[in-house]
């Protein structure tokens, strides 16, 4: 009695269609990586954005109880905002506490007063190479008709160039 057994035929994939595979995604990766290398210099940027519109809130919130007070052209004075006491120059944050004011963390954010008495504080994401090309400048008001300034500062222009218009904040 002849019986006819047939091996079970066993699945799964070949050597060289793994390979493929692998060189397939290899090279998917290779062309992906570099688009999300660079994120963290993005992500500098957009925190630099959200600083700067913070301070530019606190500014007109301040200004805007000052003004309701009839403080704002006081040299030296304090708003409360929610339980916070903020202290006022002409109707505008003070250095002393503008962290605090705006919602500012000594753990993303780097703070630096110009000098001892300054009038300015330069305001920068954490992890910036050159401050200079990535920062906010806020400069206090120095009269009741003079307001309180925060501007982008991004570099000196190159010899011969404009200024660059855009943070580089790697």
């Amino acid at each position: 009695m002849k019986k006819n057994l047939k091996v079970a035929a066993q699945g799964g994939f070949t050597l060289i269609e793994l390979i493929v595979v692998i060189v397939i995604l290899g090279i998917l990766a290779a062309t992906a990586l570099p688009k999300f290398a660079d994120l963290s210099a993005d992500a500098r940027g957009a925190s630099l954005k959200a600083a700067k519109a913070s301070v530019s809130s606190v500014m007109a919130m301040t200004h805007g109880q000052t003004l309701a007070q009839g403080s704002a052209t006081t040299a030296s004075t304090s708003v409360t905002m929610e339980g916070l006491t903020v202290a006022m120059v002409y109707g505008y944050p003070a250095i002393t506490n503008l962290k605090a004011a705006a919602g500012l963390s000594d753990d993303d954010y780097t703070i630096t007063p110009a000098a001892t008495g300054s009038s300015t504080v330069t305001i920068s994401p954490k992890g910036v190479a050159d401050v200079s090309k990535c920062s906010i400048l806020y400069t206090v008001a120095t009269s009741g008709t003079s307001p309180a300034t925060v501007v982008y500062q991004y570099g000196a222009a190159p010899s011969g160039g404009t200024a660059p218009t855009t943070p580089d904040c790697r």
